[in-house]
């Protein structure tokens, strides 16, 4: 089990071992990085081929094997899931992670076909962290085949949590401040686990401004927190001005005319261990995206390309009512995933020009 129980046998709950995605079985999580370039790739690996949905809410998406996720199409499964930096040039990391599972001979295989290569189904996203002074002089050769299969490489269960400045989240910014990558993870009484992994680079701001003396440092997910997993601080204090977002890239309270950049995106990968299908992990997936809007302010702008993927390893079989179950789980999703976005910018280490959590005055 990933979480303890009392001597009577009461089932309690909370974060996992890890505290991060591998809680839940059937997944690895391997990260890649380039100093250089400030850029990286997190890979997230089934042991199978299992059900899984997305669900896409920012105005910039860029992703890959999203519509097979559809219920109504045919295949509704995946092999892995690829978070990558660099923008377009970041897609082809999920390319080097196909040509690596079709090495190892995973994914579809057409009964009888010898010598047909498999197609794995990876699906694949990317955030914008070109412009954030790391060297990008790749020419022709673009890093993130290499890096995505190196991520592959490293993916193992039972590891992590990764916080900060690695995988997708190593160049990333969150508003003003340095972004990164975050995981958190929920265990429920009954045994079922959930769980979050966030590249946090968004347009928004995930802290709250300074409000009657208080510094401003104070994350809007701080209702979420368990324990003290990323400051302990509490919520921010209220009440709170529609048009101040805090340390966002641009604020509407402190500038009367801004251009702002469009170089943002939260991706994420929610997990759990229960066995759903693919229409109700696309159901997960948009129950899920809450907890962006719980942990970033604004959110979903058109500058943003927020994915949300869902995946289902199927490890625990459904219990009871499963329309119940599902609205549990997806709630405990959001949940970990405003927890995991926090996480990710708490741990975060200053980068160039913009400065991390922990650098911020008091």
């Amino acid at each position: 089990m990933s979480h303890s129980r009392e001597p009577a046998g009461i089932s309690v709950s909370g974060p996992g071992l890890l505290n991060g995605l591998c809680d839940v079985a059937g997944l690895s999580l391997g990260c890649a990085g380039d100093d250089a370039a400030r850029t990286g790739v997190s890979v997230v690996l089934a042991d199978r081929q299992i059900p899984a949905g997305v669900f896409v809410g920012g105005g910039g998406p860029g992703a890959r094997e999203t519509h097979v996720l559809d219920p109504k199409n045919l295949v509704g499964r995946l092999d892995a899931v690829v978070l990558s930096g660099g923008s377009v040039y970041g897609l082809a990391a999920a390319d080097g992670v196909t040509a690596a599972l079709g090495a190892r001979q995973r994914g579809f295989r057409l009964p009888g076909a010898s010598g047909v290569p498999t197609a794995p189904i990876v699906a694949g996203a990317i955030l914008y962290d070109l412009a954030n002074g790391g060297d990008k002089s790749w020419g022709e050769a673009p890093p993130y085949a290499r890096l995505g299969r190196a991520a592959l490489e490293a993916a193992q269960p039972g590891v992590g949590p990764f916080l900060g400045n690695i995988g997708a989240g190593l160049g990333a910014r969150a508003g003003a401040l340095k972004g990164g990558q975050g995981e958190a993870s929920f265990c429920t009484r009954d045994d079922y686990v959930v769980a979050a992994l966030a590249a946090v680079n968004s347009f928004g701001s995930v802290i709250a401004p300074a409000h009657g003396g208080e510094p401003g440092n104070r994350f809007w997910a701080g209702a979420c927190e368990i324990g003290a997993e990323f400051g302990g601080l509490g919520p921010p204090m209220g009440p709170q001005d529609p048009e101040d977002w805090g340390a966002a890239k641009f604020n509407p309270r402190t500038a009367a005319e801004a251009v702002p950049g469009r170089e943002n995106t939260t991706l994420a990968v929610v997990a759990v261990d229960a066995e759903l299908t693919t229409a109700e992990c696309e159901h997960l997936a948009f129950m899920a995206q809450a907890g962006f809007a719980r942990a970033i302010r604004p959110v979903f702008a058109p500058f943003d390309g927020d994915i949300v993927f869902a995946l289902a390893t199927g490890a625990r079989a459904v219990e009871g009512d499963r329309a119940i179950l599902l609205a549990r789980l997806g709630a405990i999703a959001a949940e970990c995933l405003a927890r995991a976005i926090a996480r990710g910018v708490y741990n975060a280490e200053s980068l160039g020009q913009w400065p991390g959590w922990r650098d911020l005055p008091g």
